[in-house]
């Protein structure tokens, strides 16, 4: 048994170091989100070998992060002494696998734990782990600091959210400085208002989401492929249309085949149950899968209910790109979670405006940045109770 007093000089020692995690995991709160921010650090002879972060949804958590580069210092792995953790290591399977045996086979013999697990399945269960092991484990309570670091994560983890699960949703759209998503006839072929580096930013996220979801009014006017391209190709995403009256055409581009140097998941049309069955059966042999639902008051498929079907099928994070009825839709049932807004250095522009909309919405979480030359906001909506 450690003695009490020894473990308050620990954590004296330790206190800047997991402050200074916290504070730079929080650089990227909005590429893990609905994850958590986690930081870690690696110590050997007092001195930091190694430090990691959990940067962005679906890939190596903060523990495996500080692994590498500890391995990358050339300090031998028999003189690490000491991790220091944010947040407790994961113990169950995930996109990842439970990081606590990744510490375990490392054999280090101290372990410093900013936060308890707050799912109460595994609370405590990594440190049992460690400590049945015989590694000295010193938990400082940082709850209070977590939940306001981690507000998103809270309101994904909590009662509310549980008893109405969804996929976490983030939407995303390029407008103009007046709020249009479709700019002038005579700028970017009457289509593109975000910059080549915006929209190579939107292939990375797209490959970071389990599913695009968009309209048929979309599908229609752009004729999108919505696939992966170039540098960003990995796992590609489900393509979801929302189309309550099957007005996609069989022969729209997110039914031809990939090409050369893109990835596209599969498609799948939602609409209303008992739409025409000759257009349903059109669009089933040119490769979609169709999937009927009951419409809500006007009439249209049941957002709630699509994204219930999606829950049920495993599916944890959305990225929704549409125009500005079926963005309005979503804001205005509560059904997003996370923004992406590029505005573009464009004046004016074609239909309706989303600028008082975004002007009413309430954040817990923002950030304004430039992907030169445009501007643009990252923001978590308020959960509403």
């Amino acid at each position: 048994m450690t003695d009490p007093q020894a473990k308050t000089l620990e954590k004296s020692s330790v206190q800047p170091l997991l402050d200074e995690l916290r504070e730079e995991a929080l650089c990227h709160r909005f590429e893990v989100a609905p994850n958590p921010c986690v930081g870690a650090a690696i110590l050997a002879g007092g001195r930091v070998i190694g430090r990691g972060y959990h940067e962005f949804w679906g890939g190596p958590h903060a523990e495996v992060n500080a692994i590498e580069a500890a391995r990358a210092s050339g300090v031998k792995e028999s003189e690490w002494e000491l991790l220091v953790v944010t947040l407790e290591p994961c113990s169950s399977e995930g996109k990842t696998p439970p990081c606590v045996e990744a510490v375990l086979a490392l054999g280090i013999k101290q372990v410093v734990i900013g936060c308890l697990d707050p799912d109460p399945r595994h609370r405590g269960a990594a440190i049992k782990l460690l400590e049945d092991a015989g590694v000295e484990v010193l938990h400082i309570d940082e709850s209070a600091k977590f939940e306001e670091d981690n507000d998103a994560f809270c309101a994904w983890m909590s009662p509310t959210r549980e008893r109405s699960p969804r996929p976490w949703v983030i939407a995303k759209w390029a407008q103009t400085r007046t709020g249009q998503l479709t700019p002038p006839e005579d700028v970017g072929e009457g289509r593109w208002i975000s910059a080549e580096n915006s929209q190579l930013e939107v292939q990375i996220l797209r490959g970071r989401v389990d599913v695009i979801v968009t309209g048929a009014g979309t599908v229609k006017a752009d004729d999108p492929r919505l696939t992966l391209r170039g540098a960003s190709l990995g796992a590609a995403p489900k393509r979801v249309v929302l189309d309550s009256y099957l007005r996609t055409s069989p022969s729209a581009r997110l039914l031809q085949e990939v090409e050369d140097g893109e990835v596209g998941g599969e498609v799948i049309i939602f609409t209303l149950a008992g739409a025409d069955g000759a257009r349903w059966r059109a669009l089933v042999d040119a490769g979609a899968k169709v999937v009927g639902f009951h419409g809500d008051e006007s009439g249209r498929v049941s957002l709630p209910d699509a994204y219930q079907w999606l829950w049920e099928e495993g599916v944890r994070r959305v990225l929704l790109e549409g125009g500005p009825e079926l963005l309005s839709s979503h804001l205005e049932k509560a059904l997003v979670d996370q923004l992406r807004v590029y505005t573009g250095d464009v004046f004016g522009g074609r239909g309706v405006s989303l600028g008082q909309s975004l002007a009413g919405l309430e954040f817990t979480a923002r950030l304004d940045r430039e992907c030169a030359p445009d501007s643009v906001l990252e923001a978590f909506l308020l959960e509403e109770e």
